[in-house]
């Protein structure tokens, strides 16, 4: 399972409002190669899922995550940080056995 925290899921749903996207919208997590520890996370919006995609729901805010993907991010968490140094999203991910400084990328 892939969980968002509060703060997350008001910048999701901030996001959503100020794109006006559809309500069915859902954010697309994911991995893909790169980075400057082996893999990158994505993050993105969409209104189609996937046979084989896993599915969440957090507060009213649908998650999806291909397969290959949930096999690197099963049991992570999704925060929300703002700080003097900027603001994004923060992967707390138990499988990243390394990641980098920025922690938009991470090996296993």
């Amino acid at each position: 399972m892939i969980e968002l925290t509060e703060r997350a899921v008001k910048e999701v749903r901030r996001i959503i409002s100020e794109q006006n996207l559809p309500d069915q919208t859902a954010l697309r997590v994911g991995v893909k190669g790169g980075g400057c520890s082996g893999f990158s996370y994505t993050l993105g919006f969409d209104d189609a899922v996937g046979d084989l995609d896993q599915t969440w729901e957090f507060d009213g805010i649908k998650i999806v995550c291909d397969p290959k993907s949930f096999l690197y991010l099963n049991g992570t968490q999704l925060d929300f940080e703002e700080s003097l140094m900027g603001r994004g999203f923060k992967f707390g991910n138990p499988n990243a056995s390394k990641t980098c400084g920025c922690g938009e990328s991470f090996s296993v």
